[in-house]
């Protein structure tokens, strides 16, 4: 048996409950991996409260939550190649990563740098890969002005970064609260809120040149208009509005390589990932309520003992 934190139906936190559960079985191209830590994110609690993935089928319930481990290695499923029982790994669960054991698939997970923790690991798979798909993506030169949103969670602070790395000029909207936080990545902070379209023009007076949206709702609406080319608006927290306002989501690779990349990165010390809060598996509810609220600097783990 191995414990698990689980949502029983869809709904708010009270459908959330740790149970124990039999330890799942590696089929083709999987790893049975006994899990040291998960990231927690956004998309956690939302599909909990009923996001569906586009093209994704039905979960049965009991689900666990999580969609981002580390650990090692315990079984590896039948046709399985470069991984072994007692390697260190990290990547995408099937089975959820807010539990002591989970399947990962070998196609979305990648070997751990012996440098790089356990907990810094956890946190790659969702919001360092999705800031580096972006980043890469949007493929701005040097000298560039790139709008990041939400520039204070997981995948800003992320996103920031890379940009920078690559001589991006960032403008980086957060909470007030966020402030130095997102200074000290290297971006000009704006106060997120209702005005942050004249706040960004007042910080870059000769325009920006793309915006990387990871809140959507009336945050994307708002500063959509900066741009003269809405094809340079891509959005991972608002998809379908910024495609109706001639931008695109995210194009996720999702695959090894960019896990392999990002690892690469934090190791040589481009990429910091700003772990901020660690939780037990027995207070992922309140790990997640962290998350929840919108309020979370950084990046938030769950740490499974051994």
């Amino acid at each position: 048996m191995s414990k698990a934190y689980v949502f029983t139906r869809n709904g708010g936190p009270e459908v959330e409950a740790l149970v124990d559960q039999d330890t799942p079985v590696p089929g083709p191209g999987e790893l049975l991996v006994a899990v040291r830590a998960a990231g927690v994110n956004p998309v956690d609690w939302k599909l909990r409260a009923g996001y569906t993935r586009p093209g994704s089928e039905p979960q049965p319930f009991p689900t666990v939550l999580g969609s981002e481990a580390a650990g090692v290695v315990e079984a590896v499923g039948p046709g399985v190649e470069g991984f072994a029982p007692g390697d260190e790994v990290f990547g995408n669960p099937v089975t959820g990563g807010y539990a002591e054991h989970t399947l990962l698939p070998v196609s979305v997970t990648a070997h751990k740098p012996a440098g790089l923790p356990f907990a810094d690991a956890a946190v790659l798979p969702v919001a360092a890969a999705t800031a580096y798909d972006g980043v890469r993506q949007l493929g701005l030169a040097p000298g560039a002005t790139l709008l990041v949103t939400g520039a204070g969670g997981g995948v800003g602070t992320a996103a920031v970064q890379l940009a920078r790395h690559a001589g991006v000029r960032v403008i980086g909207a957060a909470s007030a609260a966020k402030k130095d936080f997102v200074e000290s990545l290297g971006a000009v902070h704006v106060a997120s809120g209702p005005g942050l379209a004249d706040r960004v023009r007042a910080a870059a007076p000769d325009g920006v040149d793309a915006v990387f949206d990871l809140v959507g709702g009336d945050t994307l609406r708002e500063v959509a208009p900066l741009l003269s080319d809405p094809a340079t608006l891509i959005s991972a927290g608002g998809k379908p509005l910024a495609v109706e306002l001639g931008g695109a989501a995210v194009e996720r690779a999702r695959n090894a390589a960019v896990l392999d990349e990002v690892a690469r990165l934090v190791v040589s010390g481009v990429l910091r990932t700003f772990v901020t809060r660690t939780f037990p598996l027995a207070g992922a509810g309140e790990a997640l309520r962290a998350v929840e609220s919108g309020h979370a600097l950084g990046k938030i783990v769950i740490e499974v003992t051994a």
